[in-house]
């Protein structure tokens, strides 16, 4: 690998073929789902055991006989549900459904009552405000499927089945769209790691996953939870009026936030907009930190790969710019490099042997004539600081340590050759790798990540500030 490339390592980077965890998302028609059968016998409900009398009941204390009587009523009532969603239902959505039982998502399914749940609201809402998203809101037919959800407020098993099935198709649907990825000039190191429009099943079969439904729908978790920032914030900006420029630098940050997984794909996240990190695992946020990212001459990409390998007690590679401009210069100036923690090298090959620092011509060095692989020994002062987290890419980008603590207070973080100095490096280590770091004294020590973990390095100048929407600096010049 050669130096002159942003942060570049001497390391090989090996590639492990292992599968990436990438976040699933929906789709069908809401009229389609309902009106496809099952090819299946329905089963007939379960007998429900008899409950004989209490031989006695405490003083003060309610009877278990009314408890026990509606607990057959509820037991017979989803039963009926259940039989009756699986009538109705057909193809992938069947067998999503036959996976859960038949047990309902929108029709009670937290509460036990055989009622349209909250959730249902909520996805209302967001047919309703699909142009938020860029979306047409008259594509989902928003009236329809209000009207399968009254005609379920009677209670009959049927018309409570299509209601359910209506709304899994609309969500289907929906989240599909929101899903469906823009060309934002993303770098896909991991070609993995690409998104392509999910397919239907494999969006409701990942909202069967979370805990509590009502809740990865109101918390919109298939999404990044920087899209739903911006999309709360795109609510702001329009009923406070908002300029033409400023909708599309808006439309613009949305499309970089789409490709983004949602937190329940464990994965990394770096915005170069405001040099924050943040990492996410089982639909939580499990860190942020600051970082300090690339420069306006240096910037840091936006590109996407797969984390495989912590490097303890690393070199660093000098980039070529630096050794002319600055090593360079100082070697001419006086220093040495033993003095600066310094060594060159003969080559950027892995058998490549130290050079004596009197046989280089430094004034060639400093004029451009001589290309010279110079790296930086570890150690405290080390500029990668104790570790860093390698991704396989052309870029020469990774994560690393760093011993320059006062960077990471300033409000503007742009001071990189483009890789991502941490201002936790032992936390993200102890996350990626499931246990602390160990510095150990070697140099350059390879160690395998317990799970390979997609990073994504994106860039986002939108936000809000309390009630309103907020843009950053355009440092990199690429809002337009």
């Amino acid at each position: 690998m050669r130096g002159g490339r942003r942060c570049r390592s001497p390391f090989r980077l090996l590639t492990l073929s292992l599968a990436i965890a990438v976040p699933m998302m929906p789709a069908t028609s809401a009229a389609a789902a309902v009106r496809t059968k099952a090819n299946v016998k329905t089963k007939p409900a379960a007998k429900v055991k008899p409950v004989g009398k209490a031989n006695a009941v405490a003083k003060g204390k309610r009877s278990p006989a009314p408890r026990a009587a509606k607990a057959r009523v509820d037991s017979a009532r989803d039963q009926a549900l259940a039989v009756a969603i699986r009538a109705a239902a057909g193809g992938w959505m069947a067998r999503v459904y036959a996976q859960r039982g038949y047990r309902p998502l929108w029709t009670g399914g937290e509460t036990g009552a055989a009622t349209i749940g909250p959730a249902a609201g909520t996805l209302i809402a967001y047919l309703n405000d699909a142009d938020l998203d860029n979306l047409k809101p008259s594509s989902y037919d928003v009236g329809k499927l209000r009207q399968r959800i009254d005609a379920a407020r009677g209670g009959a098993p049927a018309a409570v089945a299509a209601a359910e099935l209506a709304l899994s198709a609309a969500f289907v649907d929906y989240v599909r769209d929101q899903r469906r990825p823009r060309d934002v000039g993303m770098t896909w190191a991991d070609k993995r790691l690409k998104p392509s429009r999910p397919k239907p099943e494999a969006v409701l079969r990942a909202a069967t996953f979370p805990p509590s439904f009502a809740t990865y729908v109101s918390k919109m978790a298939w999404m990044s939870p920087r899209y739903v920032e911006l999309r709360r914030a795109s609510a702001l900006a329009r009923r406070g009026g908002i300029t033409p420029a400023a909708l599309t630098r808006l439309r613009l940050n949305l499309d970089r936030a789409r490709i983004l997984p949602g937190p329940w794909t464990r994965h990394v996240e770096v915005d170069a907009s405001s040099g924050r990190l943040w990492f996410y695992e089982a639909g939580e946020q499990k860190g942020t930190m600051r970082v300090v990212v690339g420069t306006r001459e240096t910037q840091t990409p936006m590109l996407a790969g797969t984390l495989q390998w912590a490097i303890v007690n690393p070199y660093w590679n000098v980039p070529d710019y630096l050794v002319r401009k600055n090593v360079a210069v100082k070697i001419l100036g006086g220093r040495t490099l033993a003095s600066m923690k310094m060594e060159a090298l003969s080559d950027w090959s892995d058998a490549a042997r130290p050079l004596p620092a009197d046989t280089i011509d430094w004034r060639a060095v400093a004029a451009g004539k001589r290309d010279l692989r110079v790296r930086e020994l570890p150690g405290p002062a080390n500029s990668m600081g104790k570790v860093k987290f390698l991704f396989p890419n052309d870029e020469g980008i990774y994560l690393h340590d760093t011993p320059n603590r006062a960077l990471l207070t300033k409000d503007d973080r742009h001071f990189s050759n483009g890789c991502i100095r941490l201002e936790d490096a032992p936390r993200l280590a102890r996350w990626l790798m499931g246990r602390p770091l160990r510095a150990g004294g070697k140099p350059e020590q390879a160690v395998a990540l317990t799970a390979p973990t997609p990073v994504y390095l994106t860039y986002l100048t939108a936000g809000s500030t309390g009630a309103q929407l907020a843009f950053r600096d355009d440092v990199y010049g690429r809002d337009g």
